[in-house]
């Protein structure tokens, strides 16, 4: 692979911030919450309900990415990757934009529900939890898929107050992809991890075998879109979109074997996001057209 280089530093501080949180990456998890609640809502939910879902999963996000940063802040400044998030924000603003994401989370669940306003407790303390995992376990990319996986539920919970079998067929499928592309990329850090101990799969297993895990769990995030499909009474668009999931995993994997980091962080980002658009817009023609 080719050594890797420092991360630009953007000009503005709010670009900063937004570069610190890796807020584009958002709309990998938004979608799948919101084809969720499209579902679960059998059509359009409530301005009220969709405003706060959307709250939830832009601030808990927020709030765990800043998590994130603050506990691994030495950490990265020793890897090559990401030695230049530290001067991206300073400790202070960065531990004050904590609070204030994590504080706006859970008022905005516990507006929703009963339910969520204790729930949103245990998924933000879950989330925090993620960040700590990759010191005791190699299953850290699970750790990341199941926080990532809560989204779908929390939002289904949001509409119906309840928990049903769709959501949960989701997460699973949720926390497969998040699992199989978190693998992929963790592979950029492999002689980083390797010589600073840090517990991952990738380190544990090589880049080969890593590789060949994260297809495997991408086929199987495959075979769960079409179960909640079958599960939520999905129709014939809905089933239309998921050749399109199929090739953007095609062509994530294959960048990764050509082991050129510059293609794996475009395969990252490009056909996670266009997995992301393809679900929400299949649901959302299928379910209000």
């Amino acid at each position: 692979m080719q050594p890797l280089a420092a991360e630009p530093i953007p000009a503005t501080q709010m670009a900063r911030f937004l570069k610190l949180i890796r807020f584009s990456h958002t709309i990998f998890a938004l979608p799948f919450a919101l084809g969720a609640l499209v579902v679960a809502a059998d059509g359009l939910p409530s301005a009220r309900i969709f405003l706060l879902v959307l709250a939830c999963m832009i601030c808990g996000r927020t709030a765990a990415m800043l998590f994130n940063r603050l506990v691994d802040w030495s950490l990265d400044q020793r890897n090559p990757r990401t030695a230049s998030r530290h001067l991206l924000l300073s400790k202070t603003a960065a531990t004050a934009a904590l609070v204030i994401s994590s504080v706006l989370f859970l008022m905005s669940a516990a507006a929703i529900n009963p339910l969520t306003r204790w729930l949103g407790l245990v998924a933000l303390a879950f989330v925090f939890f993620y960040s700590l995992t990759k010191r005791f376990t190699a299953a850290t990319h699970f750790f990341l898929g199941i926080a990532l996986g809560i989204a779908p539920v929390g939002a289904w919970i949001a509409e119906r107050g309840i928990v049903d079998l769709p959501p949960i067929v989701l997460a699973i499928a949720v926390i497969c992809w998040v699992a199989g592309f978190d693998l992929i990329y963790a592979t950029q850090d492999y002689e980083f991890d390797r010589r600073e101990r840090i517990h991952s799969l990738v380190v544990k297993l090589g880049v080969r075998r890593s590789l060949q895990l994260a297809q495997v769990l991408h086929i199987a995030v495959f075979a769960g879109l079409i179960l909640f499909g079958a599960c939520a009474r999905l129709g014939a668009i809905y089933y239309a979109g998921m050749p399109l999931i199929a090739a953007a995993l095609v062509y994530e994997h294959r960048a990764a074997q050509r082991a050129d980091l510059s293609a794996i962080n475009r395969a990252f980002f490009h056909s996670n996001a266009f997995v992301s658009a393809v679900f929400v817009v299949a649901v959302c023609a299928d379910r209000l057209l």
